[in-house]
């Protein structure tokens, strides 16, 4: 199988049997492979990785197929969607592919070719999808909008995106470390390669091993067949690891070992595996700090700080909220199929004197949840749901760090209703962290 045939695919299925079948027949195929239950753990699952093709079941307890898939046309359309249905529900299908699947196929699926072929059709199509999003021009997120923080943060992707050095990307949760990394893939001469992104801090030590690695049949239990690693699938494109501040002291010496020989072994295995790999890393933490806590290896970090670039937070870029808000408005009328959505004047003001403590992706948060309460086409400063704090209306305003992250944490548990796994994800924050941050705070 060529690189760019290989994919990341998740299984979504109430069936232990059923989801066993395919994930054995894609993984022989040399595809990487993820399992759910039911659409809740899948989305959890997606929040902190990306997949090629979703495979999912249509009837399942919670969550079902249709709601699943709804989600994901909305918030990742780059997905392709693969319904399993079964006899005598051909119907349901039809409405899915109406919906935005891609394809269906009829349970049982008693032929692993009949899979494959399905899967690679979809596959064809992400990458085609993909190229013409490249000859656009590319469909991420701007940037920024001409104000002088984020000029400058341009001006060095755009030097350092031909080159195939190393970046560090630094800032807040929510500043857009990820689109910062996916800019610099398309501004790079590896466009037209596969763009890779793994969150350090989404999984546990072993199981953050086996996805950067992968894994030999047998090496551990449920490991059914061998798996390539996320590492393996970016070869000839670019690899994005997120939160690497997160990583565990054995997994940052094998990290080092692949940026210092561009090869490693699979867990498991002693067959050398070589990728050709441009790296980008990012995080919201002090690693020169951590270097002299003895948390996080000096030799790594030298590495990993090639080329530096500060991502400045929303408060110290403010010119840009308005046009910013429009953006991602646009998109969200879009997907919500209310393309006429606007905000008024009075709105746009209120958006740009406020806190912001969860940067980019609190402001899309906000929109986003204003866009679907709101009747009209107009959104109007009293529709901005839960909007943050600002600066000149509120007398109470937190005047410490620690009031600040203790303030968004209890706002974003308001905000999910008491969801800790959801407040995290809208806070950019790891769960661990998260966790850590309510003892610290008693929060309960």
């Amino acid at each position: 199988m060529n690189p760019s045939d290989r994919a990341s695919i998740l299984i979504v299925d109430d069936e232990e049997g059923v989801r066993s079948f395919l994930a054995d027949a894609l993984a022989g195929a040399g595809h990487a492979v993820a399992q759910a239950e039911d659409g809740e753990r899948a989305l959890a699952l997606i929040a902190s990785r990306a997949f090629h093709v979703v495979l999912t079941d249509l009837r399942m307890p919670g969550m079902d197929g249709m709601a699943l898939l709804r989600e994901l046309r909305r918030e990742h359309p780059e997905t392709e969607i693969i319904v399993l249905t079964a006899h005598g529900s051909i119907e349901n299908a039809v409405q899915a592919i109406k919906e935005g699947a891609f394809d269906y196929l009829q349970k049982p699926v008693g032929s692993p070719t009949e899979l494959r072929l399905v899967v690679s059709r979809a596959l064809e199509r992400h990458r085609l999808n993909a190229m013409r999003e490249i000859a656009a021009g590319g469909a991420e997120p701007p940037l920024g909008y001409g104000s002088p923080a984020m000029r400058t943060v341009e001006q060095a992707l755009r030097k350092v995106a031909p080159t195939a050095a190393t970046v560090l990307l630094l800032g807040e949760s929510g500043v857009g470390k990820e689109i910062a990394a996916r800019t610099i893939h398309r501004w790079s001469g590896r466009a037209a390669g596969p763009f890779v992104a793994v969150n350090g801090a989404a999984l546990s030590a072993e199981l953050l091993e086996s996805e950067l690695f992968g894994h030999e049949k047998g090496s551990f239990t449920g490991a059914h067949a061998r798996q390539r690693g996320r590492i393996e699938l970016a070869d000839g494109g670019t690899f994005f690891l997120d939160e690497v501040g997160e990583l565990a002291p054995p997994l940052q010496a094998k990290l080092l070992r692949v940026l210092q020989d561009k090869r490693f072994e699979r867990v498991g295995g002693r067959q050398v595996v070589e990728a050709d790999v441009r790296w980008i890393a990012a995080t919201n933490r002090n690693l020169a700090e951590m270097v002299q806590q003895g948390t996080f290896r000096g030799d790594l970090y030298h590495r990993l700080s090639l080329f530096p670039v500060q991502l400045p937070p929303l408060r110290d870029r403010r010119d840009d909220i308005g046009s910013l808000s429009d953006h991602l408005l646009r998109r969200i009328g879009v997907a919500l199929g209310r393309p006429e959505l606007r905000l008024t004047d009075a709105a746009r003001e209120a958006l740009a004197v406020a806190s912001w403590p969860g940067n980019v992706r609190e402001l899309a948060n906000v929109l986003e949840r204003s866009a679907i309460l709101v009747e009209g086409n107009q959104i109007g400063e009293d529709d901005l749901a839960l909007l943050p704090q600002t600066e000149a209306r509120s007398p109470d305003l937190p005047t410490t760090i620690t009031d600040i992250e203790r303030d968004a944490i209890e706002r974003a548990l308001a905000a999910t209703f008491g969801n800790r796994r959801h407040a995290a994800a809208r806070l950019g924050m790891p769960l661990r962290t998260f966790y850590d941050k309510l003892k610290r705070y008693g929060i309960s």
